[in-house]
């Protein structure tokens, strides 16, 4: 079960949901735009949520907190979670503490899923989610160098990428493609226009008064 009630748009900071397919690069994507940006512009108000898996850390994947099954369920009972979900057999689960970001004025990216998104919109109706895709091509190679999985497996997942449809009016696509640097500016782009967006509004606000 998720967080609390839903949260009222326009009065935090904003929420982009990125999600994308395995072996698009969405996590490669996430982690140049968080480089960039801790390097680039490290007064730009955008942080990173961490997730909660019942998985331990490997040393090629994404870095996250990893929990026991029991005291995921246990954080899970004592609400201290906004989101959850699952995928092949592991529990997600993005803390509360992004609530208290946001309250703070902070834009908060969070690496979501798929299928998990219509929940993730109904408790943030303002958020901005993003879907990073590539070519059938391209994911096949990428998924390949990984070498966990044989080629029939990697067909099935490929079609059932293909299968799963991605709606939200605000839905924004991030096509990677090419070099991670291309794919990258565009998210950070996205990142920037959503993290500014407050100011704007605040700004015109004055303008009227």
């Amino acid at each position: 079960m998720d967080g609390s009630s839903p949260r009222h748009p326009g009065t935090d900071g904003g929420l982009v949901y990125v999600v994308g397919a395995s072996g698009v690069g969405k996590d490669t994507l996430i982690d140049w735009a968080k480089r960039r940006i801790n390097s680039d512009c490290p007064d730009l108000p955008i942080v990173f949520a961490h997730r909660y898996i019942t998985r331990a850390n490997s040393v090629q994947g994404e870095i996250h907190v990893p929990l026991q099954p029991a005291e995921f369920r246990t954080r899970e009972t004592a609400g201290l979670f906004a989101l959850t979900w699952e995928s092949l057999g592991d529990r997600y689960a993005i803390g509360t503490e992004i609530d208290a970001w946001r309250a703070a004025g902070l834009t908060v990216v969070v690496n979501g899923s798929r299928l998990h998104l219509p929940v993730a919109a109904e408790r943030y109706p303002d958020l901005r989610p993003v879907l990073i895709t590539a070519t059938p091509d391209m994911i096949r190679r990428r998924l390949q160098s990984r070498g966990r999985e044989d080629s029939a497996a990697i067909e099935a997942r490929l079609q059932r990428s293909q299968a799963l449809t991605v709606r939200h009016p605000a839905l924004a696509r991030v096509d990677n493609s090419g070099p991670v640097e291309a794919g990258g500016a565009r998210l950070m782009a996205l990142l920037q226009a959503v993290a500014t967006a407050p100011q704007r509004r605040a700004l015109a606000h004055e303008t009227h008064e």
